[in-house]
């Protein structure tokens, strides 16, 4: 595989909102990124990914854009976005924007003067269709709930939009729109960030005939994703894309890639790909439903090992991908992939560990990295996300109490991942001096950067000793290029991989049972490169004990 410079990167995902308010608005801004640089640089950052911080009524936090050459207020200026870069260039840390380009907010300029005049050149900025008989041109639900279609008022056109009605689709079809697009990204890149996180992209190709498809829900309609599965012809659009920003700047993309087909795998990461890497969501899938929250199931240990070394296997010849264990969108890893006895900080280093050290580039999600768990609720309410209020109300159309209904969103609501960064034991977690705009995890007195700070045992200075195995001169090149090499592949307790590269080999060894372990290896045990105890159980010439949530990671 021909190396890239951000093959061998560590990166970070910042949600602004809520990672360091520096005014006391209870908002995260971009000073108060500016004020942690140096604890992520300690932390072995090279790569931080910010969620969006353009101008945007924020129907759906942020990625409802309505001004992409603008920073949002409530994060800043554009010359604290300037001042960023130039201090984390100063760290060699680059920053990667999160691109939103399949729909914009409502609010946008394009969007406003397409309703002044429907019939005019920015109507074709978006899909204006005709109605059926007075209905809806199909029946598509949006990702949100409801129909994809929303009158155009004065007319018989209805709008297409796959997320909120404030979130109309943009019109790829029209060369004017692509060209619009493209300059933007450009511009972005001329100002030296590393790259972009692409949203949502596997929806800007549509198939222009709308067709209905066989509803899947009591409502009569039919997901939306059906529509974007079986149409052809987006590599065209992701090509041009990639031609005309990406390719000229040697930029790093990772993309946001569901309901892609199986073959176009290396079309859309291969070494010419559309993008850098994608995320590898395979694991986060097998929990979903297709009903709701209400019906998802919990984690199975076996399928969720079988998911990611099915990816790691295939993938490892082919292309490089993104590991991520949570991020904006999902709940946090330590409340769903961790069976209950392991929900502690030893867990939690166990988790990381086995993520951090696969092939491909690892993301941390802020909090990952001190162990932020799931925040329960005790009303509706007290929730912010647009989906959570959706999928409430789906649990409880489904038949479901209140409490039950709210339990679903203490599972998986995207507020578990927003609520403020844990910084001090102190008010607000020390995000802010004001009102936090997402109420705190009352946790955080127990979790937080500060109190992990002082104590070596730590899961945060693990992730430091974790994060610099990772990067460490003798075992790079194992661990960014080596081949993975799945082992106890059947094991209900024990995950277990190797990595090798040449006649170099690191193995990791994890107990996620509650019952100790033996584990035997073909070969002698060299070293003990990495553990999450103070005092191992035991290793004997090929033999390792692992207790329950022990992990280890030994050459051979």
């Amino acid at each position: 595989m021909q190396k890239k410079w951000w093959h061998d990167k560590v990166a970070y995902q910042i949600y602004p909102k809520s990672f360091m308010d520096s005014n006391g608005d209870g908002i995260g801004d971009l000073r108060g990124i500016i004020g942690k640089l140096d604890y992520l640089k300690e932390l072995g950052i090279d790569m931080i990914w910010i969620s969006p911080i353009y101008q945007s009524p924020f129907i759906d936090q942020g990625y409802d854009i309505s001004d992409y050459y603008k920073i949002a207020e409530e994060f800043g200026t554009m010359e604290e976005f300037d001042l960023l870069l130039e201090e984390a260039k100063k760290r060699e840390i680059q920053i990667v924007m999160d691109l939103v380009i399949n729909h914009c907010s409502s609010k946008h300029e394009w969007f406003q003067k397409a309703l002044d005049d429907p019939a005019g050149e920015y109507a074709e900025y978006f899909y204006f269709v005709k109605g059926k008989d007075g209905n809806p041109p199909s029946n598509y639900r949006s990702y949100f709930g409801g129909s994809t279609w929303e009158k155009v008022p004065g007319t018989d056109n209805y709008y297409l939009h796959m997320f909120a009605k404030e979130q109309p689709d943009l019109n790829w079809e029209n060369p004017k729109v692509r060209k619009e697009l493209f300059d933007m990204v450009n511009w972005w890149l001329d100002k030296g960030i590393g790259g972009f996180r692409i949203d949502a992209i596997i929806n800007i190709k549509k198939d222009l005939a709308f067709p209905d498809f066989e509803p899947d829900g009591p409502d009569g309609m039919c997901r939306a994703t059906k529509m974007v599965e079986e149409v052809d012809g987006i590599g065209k659009f992701l090509g041009e894309l990639k031609r005309e920003t990406f390719a000229k700047y040697d930029a790093f993309t990772v993309g946001e890639v569901f309901n892609m087909k199986e073959e176009e795998l290396e079309e859309f990461v291969g070494e010419d790909g559309y993008f850098s890497t994608m995320f590898d969501f395979q694991p986060h899938i097998l929990t979903s439903s297709e009903n709701g929250w209400y019906d998802t199931r919990e984690v199975d240990f076996l399928k969720w090992k079988a998911a990611i070394f099915s990816s790691q296997v295939e993938c490892q010849d082919r292309v490089f991908l993104a590991n991520i264990i949570e991020n904006h969108d999902e709940p946090r890893g330590a409340s769903r992939y961790l069976p209950e006895h392991a929900r502690n900080p030893q867990g939690v280093k166990m988790l990381g560990t086995v993520s951090i050290l696969l092939r491909g580039i690892p993301f941390i999600y802020q909090g990952q990295e001190i162990g932020m768990t799931n925040c329960r609720r005790e009303d509706i309410h007290d929730y912010d996300d647009i989906d959570t209020y959706h999928q409430y109300q789906v649990a409880l159309d489904a038949g479901l109490s209140k409490e039950e209904a709210l339990d679903a969103c203490y599972r998986f609501s995207r507020d578990n991942a927003r609520t403020p960064m844990q910084w001090n034991a102190e008010k607000n977690a020390g995000f802010t001096m004001g009102k936090p705009w997402l109420a705190v995890n009352e946790n955080y007195r127990e979790i937080n950067v500060e109190d992990q700070e002082k104590d070596p045992n730590s899961v945060l200075n693990y992730y430091k000793r974790l994060i610099r195995l990772r990067k460490d001169s003798e075992w790079k090149e194992v661990f960014v290029y080596g081949n993975f090499l799945p082992m106890y592949e059947k094991d209900e307790q024990i995950f277990a991989y190797a990595r090798k590269a040449g006649e170099k080999t690191a193995v990791v060894l994890a107990n996620f049972g509650e019952k100790e372990m033996v584990v035997e290896l073909d070969k002698k045990i060299r070293k003990v490169l990495l553990s999450n105890q103070d005092k191992m159980a035991g290793i004997d010439e090929n033999k390792v004990i692992l207790k329950p949530c022990e992990v280890v990671v030994v050459s051979i």
